[in-house]
């Protein structure tokens, strides 16, 4: 006979779908136009580093992937209402497009340190965060260089408009993400199997 002391299957997909609903939620608060990009600011990348930190990467990058796809498929989930495939002419799509990895990275890097306690365990969970976050950065530069038509020092520096914001969401996506793994603390845990 086999256990796991991880969910499984169904507990698995059930948390993908929770965490691609809080993205959608996240994306549709107030956002905050920054600069002639047409880039505003949401909470977006906050609940997509969450749910890495949370659901590590596969399942969260299972979770941003559903959020896309619900997206793409016409239901308005993107910010400020947006959806469907004309999201992808528009200036964000760069780091819309890299959510999925952007989970995929943290939540492998929190793997890391879900197992530490106290400020080891924050602060790998930052670090993930902001490895995360880079990623989408990235992308989102690519994105303005391409859509935009932006050369890269000005994407570069539009870009970094969003940093002062996004260090503050990782600052608190650790901190979540210690208070979830010490209530669960098997949400993370590498799947042991026991005979009995």
């Amino acid at each position: 006979m086999s256990t796991s002391t991880r969910p499984g299957t169904a507990t698995d997909l059930a948390l993908v779908a929770v965490f691609a609903a809080l993205i959608a939620a996240f994306s549709l608060t107030p956002a905050i136009p920054v600069g002639a990009a047409g880039v505003p600011i949401t909470l977006q990348t906050l609940a997509v580093v969450l749910a890495g930190l949370v659901l590590g990467p596969w399942r969260g990058f299972l979770a941003t992937l559903l959020y896309l796809a619900v997206g793409f498929a016409g239901l308005p989930v993107f910010a400020g209402g947006a959806a469907g495939l004309a999201v992808l002419a528009k200036p964000s799509v760069g780091y819309l497009l890299a959510f999925p990895v952007g989970a995929l990275v943290a939540g492998a890097l929190a793997k890391l340190f879900v197992g530490r306690t106290g400020a080891t365990q924050y602060l790998g969970f930052f670090l993930a965060g902001l490895a995360g976050s880079l990623v989408i950065h990235a992308a989102g530069v690519v994105g303005l260089m391409v859509v935009a038509h932006l050369p890269f020092a000005t994407a570069f520096l539009t870009d970094l408009a969003y940093w002062p914001g996004d260090l503050a969401k990782m600052f608190a996506a650790a901190a979540v993400a210690v208070a979830v793994h010490k209530a669960f603390p098997a949400l993370l845990a590498a799947r042991r199997l026991a005979t009995a």
